[in-house]
């Protein structure tokens, strides 16, 4: 299982090369950075987190999770993450989501919140051709991407989402289908609908594959965990979240947590992104556990 970590959105970007660093030193597998254009807190550009990560590491894959392909002109996306994989060495993995959380964002950028799944399912079809090095129609003018990735036949593709959509498209067009806020039983539910789906538009069920998104409380004290759990998502997502917590956050010890996260291991999620739900004043002691007691556990 490969452990992946969020680099903290509402930090101050020029922090992101000594946090990715010190990642990649304590282990994990993958460095994370969501985005968005406009939003409620603090957050980054997620291309330009994964470059300034990508400049200071050597090993650690680099996933944006999510990138709002909806917001962008495909041609530039694809150019910006076959641009990030070469930087990188050939280290990027291309996370895409429909967004909509924040339809102002969408306004602001002329783009119609509605639209977003056709506009997401429209922008795969093309980064996939443009990834392979086929050209695009232009106005009746052929265009190709130019450098292509490194990575053959592309970068990693991830969909995250849960809905039913979500797991379809992964299946049509991903390599990965990434849920967030979801019990292990439905990842393995969803990851049945993804290959279902694979399977239906004649590719290997096999090539998709199970990540999740989660949402993190470590601590000597489960119910300081659960209860940092609670606050942070509150104040994240905006309501009470206790059933959620219990039902789909991995919380407690670092005993608890890594039995938890082996359960989603269990029902197909080959990788895991772990979001601490922790204060910015308890992130080192956070990220300690982490790496030195809840890794070793799952890895051993």
């Amino acid at each position: 299982m490969r452990v992946g970590l969020v680099l903290p959105p509402t930090d101050d970007p020029a922090d992101v090369p000594a946090t990715a660093r010190r990642a990649e030193e304590q282990g994990f597998d993958i460095v994370a950075s969501g985005e968005h254009v406009l939003f409620g807190s603090p957050t980054p550009n997620a291309f330009v987190v994964l470059a300034a990560a990508a400049s200071v590491t050597s090993r650690v894959r680099l996933l944006s999770a999510v990138t709002l392909l909806p917001l962008y002109p495909a041609p530039l996306a694809a150019k910006m993450a076959a641009t990030l994989d070469r930087v990188s060495g050939g280290r990027f993995e291309l996370g895409v989501g429909v967004g909509g959380e924040n339809p102002v964002e969408f306004a602001a950028c002329g783009v119609p919140v509605r639209e977003r799944g056709k506009r997401t399912d429209e922008g795969l079809d093309v980064l996939v051709r443009l990834f392979a090095g086929e050209a695009i129609d232009v106005d009746g003018t052929p265009a190709t991407l130019d450098p292509l990735p490194l990575q053959r036949p592309r970068p990693p593709v991830w969909v995250g989402g849960r809905s039913e959509a979500s797991m379809r498209r992964a299946g049509r067009a991903g390599d990965i289908w990434m849920p967030y806020l979801g019990s292990p039983d439905r990842v393995a539910r969803g990851l049945r609908t993804a290959r279902e789906e694979a399977e239906r538009h004649g590719r290997d069920p096999a090539e998709v594959t199970g990540a999740y998104f989660a949402w993190t409380a470590v601590d000597p004290d489960p119910a300081l965990a659960r209860r940092r759990a609670l606050d942070v998502l509150a104040a994240t997502y905006g309501q009470d979240m206790e059933r959620i917590v219990d039902a789909c956050v991995p919380h407690g010890t670092p005993e608890q947590v890594a039995a938890r996260l082996a359960e989603y291991r269990d029902a197909g999620a080959e990788s895991v992104v772990v979001a601490p739900a922790s204060e910015p004043g308890d992130r080192e002691r956070t990220l300690d556990l982490l790496a030195g007691e809840v890794l070793p556990r799952l890895r051993g």
